[in-house]
């Protein structure tokens, strides 16, 4: 059996720097929301890292981020 000679070669797990840790997301003063497509979904997101649930529907997804802008205020 011949070896593969077109695989592309895999660097050993040692010279693989490890995952930097995550770095604390910082508050913001004011909440600045956006809509961002998750293939055939969108999904409200905020600078705070609050994230809205997948929809189908654009008009839902502004919405919602509407509301957390809202209840931010309130």
């Amino acid at each position: 059996m011949e070896p593969h000679i077109d695989a592309t070669p895999v660097p050993p797990l040692d010279s693989v720097p490890p995952p930097r840790p995550r770095s604390q997301p910082q508050t913001p003063t004011a909440h600045t929301t956006s809509t961002a497509d998750r293939g055939s979904f969108c999904l409200a997101v905020c600078s705070c890292g609050w994230k809205g649930p997948a929809r189908r529907s654009r008009d839902l997804a502004r919405k919602d981020a509407a509301g957390h802008e809202a209840a931010d205020t309130a």
